[in-house]
């Protein structure tokens, strides 16, 4: 396994893979933020160097990069790694455009290099239960399942102005589909190839932005399955949930009350498992755990740059969607 890590792009959660890196017993890490106060908290908080210039960082021969940049710039910079022989572990999405995609993947190929694309609801153990319940068909065909996020950009990094997060800017990669591929992707894990792609978008509040900040994405999966997700940045109450309907019963799953529960429809009787002290960054630590050992050789990434690709052409998909009025074929 690498003994270097380098951090690229030194926001919130930059530090937050870092302090996992630490927690997990890498302690050879350098990183990299263009901005001078970042750089100062960093080195301070976490006594590791920081660079002012990539270039500069990747010279110090790291041998994986963790790419924690704002969307639009995960492309240029997992190259930029990729292309000096780094491992990567990227943030999602993999980026905001379709455009020089192939140019990493032929990269990541021809170098053999590991990669992840950091999804971390993958690693909740509540979704996790409900891929076991499904893989056990324990509620028969699964007919239809509808994902749900909204939360007030405002409150997500309360410390800053929303309006300068890259949530809120276009040029950034930002609006709240490319922010929230999280449900597009659990979606797929959870059930499948997704065939066809419809969507309507807009922005409805009154937030400064210059991104949507309402979605509604329609999916069709190859089993003939109909999904569908509501997304929002305007929320005033944080809501992450799902709920799957099969011909023999239902799964209802939300992140925020720690809970999941289940209705058989041949027993006549609900279940429920609950995570009362569970905390958000377990996932993120389980994630890195993948990408350690998938370094090591112990086990598959999770999800790689492949796998991430195809998560961002559908959600890339249902934006062109939305903007042509018609369902598309992905």
């Amino acid at each position: 396994m690498p003994t270097r890590f380098l951090i690229i792009g030194c926001g919130s959660i930059g530090k937050r893979h870092l302090g996992n890196l630490k927690q997990l017993g890498v302690q050879d890490i350098i990183a990299f933020d263009i901005r001078p106060e970042r750089r100062q908290e960093v080195q301070q908080r976490f006594g590791v160097p920081v660079f002012a210039e990539l270039s500069a960082a990747l010279d110090q021969n790291p041998g994986a990069a963790v790419v924690c940049t704002p969307t639009s710039l995960h492309l240029p910079h997992a190259l930029a790694a990729a292309q000096a022989n780094y491992h990567l572990f990227i943030e999602k999405p993999i980026a905001d455009s379709l455009e020089g995609i192939e140019e990493l993947l032929a990269e990541v190929r021809r170098r053999r290099l590991v990669t992840f694309v950091q999804c971390n609801f993958r690693f909740h153990p509540g979704l996790r239960l409900v891929k076991s319940l499904l893989e056990e068909e324990k509620i028969g065909r699964v007919v239809s399942a509808r994902a749900q996020f909204g939360q007030y950009l405002p409150d997500w990094h309360p410390w800053e102005d929303y309006r300068q997060s890259y949530s809120a800017r276009k040029d950034l990669g930002g609006g709240v589909i490319l922010d929230r591929i999280h449900e597009i992707d659990y979606l797929r894990w959870l059930l499948g190839e997704v065939t066809e792609v419809f969507a309507v978008m807009g922005h409805l509040s009154h937030l400064e932005v210059d991104t949507e900040d309402v979605a509604e994405i329609f999916l069709r999966f190859a089993t003939g399955t109909l999904g569908s997700i509501h997304l929002d940045y305007v929320r005033r109450t944080y809501d992450c949930s799902l709920e799957i309907i099969g011909d023999e019963g239902i799964i209802r799953w939300r992140y925020q009350d720690h809970l999941l529960s289940w209705y058989l429809a041949k027993e006549s009787q609900w279940y429920s498992r609950q995570w009362p002290r569970y905390e958000g960054n377990m996932m993120y630590l389980e994630a890195m755990r993948n990408f350690l050992r998938a370094l090591q050789g112990e086990e598959a990434s999770a999800q790689d740059a492949a796998e991430g690709v195809r998560v961002l052409a559908i959600a890339l998909a249902a934006k062109q969607a939305a903007l042509e009025g018609k369902m598309l074929i992905v």
